[in-house]
């Protein structure tokens, strides 16, 4: 039976390790609770499938803010009237332009 991963300190909010743990499939099924224990105050776990990375187990609220649709206007005309340059008064008007003189 694979050895499961060594157990860590308990950390918590920004003490957070940078790295994810990684987990056999095998292991994972087995040992669960440890698995969900560790995604919630470690950290996304990362569970393998035949040595390859498969899945990701991570906290809801960090799937939340990945997955988020950025908040945007419905159509380019909102965007536009929402930008902070709505109120400028351009001059977009353009002179004649009669070209230039070649030398032939």
């Amino acid at each position: 039976m694979p050895k499961p991963p060594k157990k860590s300190p308990r950390k918590t909010g920004e003490q957070r390790s940078a790295r994810a743990e990684s987990w056999q499939l095998q292991t994972a099924k087995a040992q669960f609770s440890e698995v969900f224990r560790r995604a919630r105050h470690l950290g996304p776990q990362v569970v393998t499938r035949q040595d390859k990375e498969a899945v990701v187990i991570l906290p809801i609220e960090e799937f939340q803010r990945l997955t988020e649709r950025a908040k945007q206007p419905r159509s380019l005309v909102e965007f536009f009237a929402s930008s902070p340059l709505a109120q400028v008064s351009l001059n977009l008007e353009r002179g004649p332009d009669y070209g230039r003189k070649v030398r032939l």
